[in-house]
């Protein structure tokens, strides 16, 4: 099974990267450590990167890796589709 792989903001984190992963294109994206069975040990590195083991061996066994970027135009395209929705409905 190969899926999808990127760095997104950790909720509440200010900006710091995590791994994020989904299995098909239009899953969501979800921090890896909820897909327990694919998750790696992470090095015993001082303030390493978590998630960085994970990410190579799914790299290894064939999974894409997405650009943040573009994976953030993903999160934000059904926001903006709802806005525009709510845009559209009358409240009278």
């Amino acid at each position: 099974m190969a899926g999808q792989l990127c760095w997104l903001p950790k909720f509440g984190s200010g900006g710091t990267l995590a791994l994020h992963l989904r299995l098909e294109p239009y899953h969501p994206w979800k921090p890896h450590t909820a897909f327990p069975h694919l998750c790696s040990p992470d090095y015993p590195i001082a303030n390493g990167t978590r998630g960085w083991a994970t990410c190579q061996k799914l790299l290894a066994s064939g999974w894409t890796a997405i650009p943040t970027a573009q994976a953030r135009k993903s999160i934000d395209a059904p926001v903006r589709t709802l806005i525009g929705l709510v845009g559209d409905v009358g409240c009278n």
